[in-house]
C-alpha cells in the first residue's frame, strides 16, 4: 500500500502516515519490553484506580485534599492510556505505523492532559497552602463548590490553546523522513519532520511552556516558600513534622514530574539529545504515574488505613 502523496509542486513527497521508531534499535528486547510495559500499565491502572475508589467510598477521605487526589489519580490513568497502549501494540505487532490523524489525536490528548496535570498540581499546592497557612479559614475557602471549580478549570483551561497548537502543527507539510524518533507523537519530534516555516508552531510551543509549565511551577514554588516559612514558625518539632507530612508527598510528585519534563524540553540540543529525550519522556509519561500512588499511599496514614479497611472487609 502506498502511504504517500505528491505535493502540488511535484518535487516533494508528503507523508500521510508516520513510523514511530520506539525501541526498534533493540530488537532482541522487544518481548521483554512488552512484558515490562504491560506490567507497568497494569500496576498504574490498579494503583491509581484503587486510590480513586478509596477517595470516593471511605468517609475518612472526604476532605478537599483527597478530592484533588482522586482527580489526580483519574488523570494519571487517562494520561498513561494515551501512550502506553499504542506502545504495547507496536511492540507486539512490530508495525509501528501511525496515521496522520491518529498521530494528531494522540498529540492533542497528550498535551491537554499534560497541561491538566501541571494545573492540577498547582491547585493541590494551593490547597496545602490554605490548609497550613490559613487553617482557620480552610473549610470556608476550600468548600466543595470552590474545589469543583478549581478542578474543572484545571481540566478545561488549556483545551482552546492546545486545539490551536495541534491544528497549527498538522497544518504543516511533512516531507522527507517519516520516522518519528520517539515512542509517541510528541510535539518536538513531530515538528522536526515538518517542511517550510515552523516559526508559528515553535512560538506556540514556547508560549504553552510559559503559560502551562513555567507559571504553574513558579506558583507552586511560591506556595511552598510560604508553607515552609509557616512550618518553621510552629512551636514544636512534632507540629512541624505533622504539618510537613501533609504536603511532602505532593512536593515529591511535583519534583518528579516537573523535573523530568523540564529537563526533557529545555535540555541543550546535543548529538545524544534524541535518545536522552526518549528516556526522560518515560519518566513523566509512565514512571511518574506509576510512582505517584506509592508516594501518596506509603506516606499517608489515612490512605493506608482506608486500604486496610477495604482489603479486610
Amino acid at each position: 500500500m502506498n502511504h504517500q502523496e505528491k505535493s502540488p509542486q511535484g518535487n516533494k513527497t508528503e507523508w500521510v502516515e508516520f513510523v514511530l521508531l520506539g525501541f526498534a534499535n533493540v530488537p532482541h528486547l522487544q518481548w521483554f519490553l512488552f512484558g515490562l510495559f504491560l506490567s507497568i500499565y497494569i500496576v498504574i491502572l490498579v494503583s491509581n484506580g484503587t486510590i480513586f475508589l478509596l477517595s470516593k467510598i471511605d468517609p475518612a477521605l472526604q476532605s478537599p485534599m483527597y478530592f484533588f487526589l482522586a482527580n489526580f489519580s483519574f488523570l494519571e490513568i487517562c494520561y498513561v492510556s494515551v501512550t502506553l497502549p499504542r506502545m504495547l501494540i507496536d511492540l507486539w505487532t512490530q508495525r509501528r505505523r501511525i496515521s496522520l490523524l491518529s498521530c494528531a489525536t494522540q498529540m492533542f490528548f497528550l498535551v491537554i492532559l499534560g497541561t491538566t496535570e501541571c494545573l492540577l498540581l498547582t491547585v493541590m499546592a494551593y490547597d496545602r497552602y490554605v490548609a497550613i497557612c490559613n487553617p482557620l479559614h480552610y473549610p470556608l475557602v476550600m468548600n466543595h463548590r470552590v474545589c469543583v471549580q478549581l478542578v474543572t478549570g484545571a481540566w478545561i483551561t488549556g483545551i482552546p490553546f492546545q486545539i490551536e497548537q495541534t491544528y497549527q502543527i498538522f497544518s504543516l507539510t511533512f516531507c522527507g523522513s517519516k520516522v518519528i524518533e520517539h515512542f509517541f507523537c510528541d510535539v518536538p519530534p513531530v515538528l522536526k519532520l515538518a517542511c517550510g516555516d515552523t516559526s508559528i508552531s515553535e512560538m506556540l510551543l514556547y508560549v504553552a511552556a510559559i503559560l502551562f509549565v513555567t507559571i504553574p511551577f513558579l506558583l507552586i514554588l511560591g506556595s511552598y516558600s510560604k508553607i515552609i516559612s509557616t512550618i518553621l514558625k510552629l512551636p514544636s518539632t512534632t507540629s512541624q513534622t505533622k504539618a510537613f507530612s501533609t504536603c511532602s508527598s505532593h512536593l515529591m510528585v511535583v519534583i518528579l514530574f516537573f523535573g523530568s519534563a523540564t529537563i526533557s524540553y529545555l535540555r541543550p540540543k546535543t548529538s545524544h539529545s534524541e535518545e536522552t529525550g526518549k528516556v526522560l519522556s518515560l519518566f513523566y509519561t509512565i514512571l511518574t504515574p506509576m510512582f505517584n500512588p506509592m508516594i501518596y499511599s506509603l506516606r499517608n496514614k489515612d490512605v493506608i488505613m482506608a486500604l486496610r479497611k477495604l482489603l479486610y472487609k
